[in-house]
């Protein structure tokens, strides 16, 4: 189980990959219209490659700070999602137990009820007392 687990959440995790990509990519594309548009613009001569430069960092630093938060987010995610399998493991080792108390009580109260010797008990006649 733990086995299937591991693969499932290492499936997961690929998939959130391939996600974030598709979306960084998104996000590059609609940085690089912006840059364009900002390129055409009549103030091109005022833009130096040095404030150029210094935009595409502090989006590059944005874009870094975006994936560590959303890998933290995700992390504690991933923790909250262990203990609830923990949680609900528990849970259900208790309640199997308790299902096995049960039965094991109902079988009891089953073979009292009705034993071999009572039932050749209940169809003898009863004796009167005052005729013996």
């Amino acid at each position: 189980i733990l086995d299937r687990y591991g693969k499932q959440h290492d499936d997961d995790l690929k998939a959130l990959d391939r996600q974030s990509k598709a979306l960084d990519c998104g996000s590059h594309h609609e940085l690089l219209e912006l840059v364009e548009s900002k390129l055409e613009e009549s103030n091109v001569d005022n833009v130096s490659v040095g404030s150029l430069v210094q935009l595409e960092e502090h989006l590059e630093n944005a874009l870094s700070v975006t994936r560590a938060r959303k890998t933290e987010l995700m992390l504690k995610l991933v923790e909250n999602l262990k203990e609830k399998e923990k949680s609900l493991e528990e849970e259900n080792h208790v309640l199997a137990s308790q299902m096995e108390k049960s039965n094991l009580v109902r079988a009891e109260a089953d073979n009292m009820d009705v034993s071999p010797g009572q039932i050749s008990d209940i169809n003898l006649p009863v004796t009167l007392p005052l005729l013996n």
